[in-house]
């Protein structure tokens, strides 16, 4: 590795590349359950198991895709190569997935949705695993690379936030242009879905062109990938590691069983034909404080508290919101605008800790050096993308059962008249789908502050302490 400090517009290249791919990212992660199941009628229990089971398949997926980029010498590198090959397929299964022909019979659509999502899965791995693990061949260790993985991080976030902000609307203002005339609601937003769909995943590779093009790796340093049993062991040895670990899985499954849920409360409990541009309108708020969270909320508050103290403030925040979110829905949801009052909490508080707990990860790494005097750092962070997905998986089963539980899904209605859904619907499945959304994401905030608060040592004078005594064992 030369001594070449990374410039501005390589960090601005390689966080570009992290915008297009959480972009893609929150697409399927948000809207699938809802486009196979509220949308083409899919068994919401079937889409449940799917979504989990592709999560647990990557437990082996990402390790074997490790190892292949680790295998992997040519004239562009060891990862460039896999992140473009793995985008430019991701992309195309991407439209592939929101494609789906509507006519298909009951199991054709469970097959569809399987072996598309599946395949979603696995070609994104192909581009997600090098994308992270090339770090270390353009960029020093220490705050270097710690900076750039926050940076990357951050840009992440905000992908995601303008995915959360600008799908539903965008989708029905494709479907109304696009589909015939007398289409009903249904049809025009499956035909949304694949138009929007086919922009995101055209982002997506130009984004993500810009990263291979601007970023080059430096050096071919030795990549260690990360075997499922490694992955236990380091978090066995390393009890920092499994706490951070276990926290994510926690507060990512809460956060996303509301991200799942959140348009079939606006759908069905909101209600009104206008459901959509209020759905909008909450996300387009709650996405702009996520992205003001992570650029500007995080850094002053660091300059006022330590980090595990943030992280308790975002907790309390989250639980706010969520508390404050229930209360409303029981006594006034007469304006979209209401509605702002949780959702600056919840999102604001997610913004944050997309940003803390990687730092916390990072932590780790020092903390399982000075405790097993080796440094694991590629296993750590190879965790982080598998948990995420799990969490994402975990928490996509769980609205899927709420949903089956309380029998809310769209059909595909045949009228063209604009539709009020929510006065479909009983008070008791209004019920359910509030407490889903609201009280099992406190509960699992509440558990992962307990776990946290009891386990987590690694407070900012620890960390001090920690650096210094590596310095010596190096000297």
């Amino acid at each position: 590795m030369d001594n070449k400090r990374l410039s501005s517009k390589e960090k601005l290249a390689y966080g570009v590349g992290a915008v297009g791919k959480d972009m893609v990212y929150m697409l399927s992660a948000s809207y699938v359950l809802y486009y196979f199941q509220d949308l083409l009628g899919v068994n919401s229990v079937a889409m449940g198991i799917i979504l989990l089971a592709a999560r647990v398949f990557d437990a082996f997926n990402d390790p074997i895709m490790g190892i292949v980029v680790a295998k992997t010498h040519t004239r562009w590198g060891r990862f460039r190569p896999w992140l473009f090959i793995g985008t430019l397929t991701n992309a195309v299964v991407l439209f592939v997935m929101f494609a789906c022909p509507p006519d298909l019979s009951p199991s054709g659509l469970v097959a569809y949705a399987a072996v598309t999502y599946i395949l979603w899965g696995v070609t994104y791995t192909m581009m997600d695993i090098p994308y992270w693990s090339m770090i270390p061949a353009f960029t020093k260790g220490g705050k270097e690379r710690e900076g750039l993985t926050t940076l990357a991080r951050s840009c992440a976030g905000v992908g995601s936030a303008l995915v959360t902000i600008f799908t539903v609307k965008f989708v029905q203002m494709i479907g109304n242009s696009a589909a015939a005339a007398g289409a009903s609601d249904t049809a025009r937003e499956i035909l949304g879905f694949k138009w929007f769909s086919l922009i995101i995943a055209v982002l997506f590779v130009l984004f993500i062109v810009i990263t291979c093009v601007a970023v080059k790796e430096q050096s071919l340093v030795d990549m260690k990938s990360a075997s499922v049993g490694e992955m236990f062991k380091a978090l066995i040895s390393n009890d920092q590691a499994m706490t951070i670990v276990i926290t994510i899985v926690l507060i990512n499954c809460s956060i996303y069983i509301t991200s799942n849920l959140v348009i079939y409360f606006f759908k069905y409990d909101f209600g009104g034909t206008g459901w959509g541009d209020s759905y909008t309108l909450f996300n387009m708020f709650g996405g702009g404080i996520q992205i003001l969270s992570m650029m500007i909320f995080y850094p002053i508050l660091r300059k006022f508290l330590s980090n595990v103290k943030i992280f308790y403030v975002c907790l309390g925040s989250a639980i706010t919101g969520y508390v404050t979110l229930f209360i409303i829905a029981f006594v006034n949801m007469s304006s979209v605008v209401i509605l702002f009052i949780p959702a600056f909490f919840i999102f604001a508080a997610n913004g944050v800790l997309q940003v803390i707990t990687t730092v916390f990860l990072a932590n780790t790494v020092d903390y399982g050096e000075l405790k097993n005097s080796r440094r694991d750092e590629s296993v750590i962070f190879s965790m982080q993308t598998f948990v995420v997905k799990l969490a994402s998986g975990v928490a996509a089963f769980i609205a899927s059962i709420c949903l089956q539980i309380n029998n809310l899904q769209g059909g595909t209605a045949d009228t063209a008249e604009k539709v009020d859904y929510s006065l479909a619907v009983s008070a008791s499945a209004k019920l359910g789908l509030r407490m889903t959304m609201t009280i099992i994401p406190v509960v699992g905030l509440f558990v992962a502050i307990v776990i946290f608060a009891k386990k987590y040592i690694l407070t900012d004078a620890k960390l001090t302490e920690i650096s210094k005594e590596l310095e010596v064992r190096k000297k």
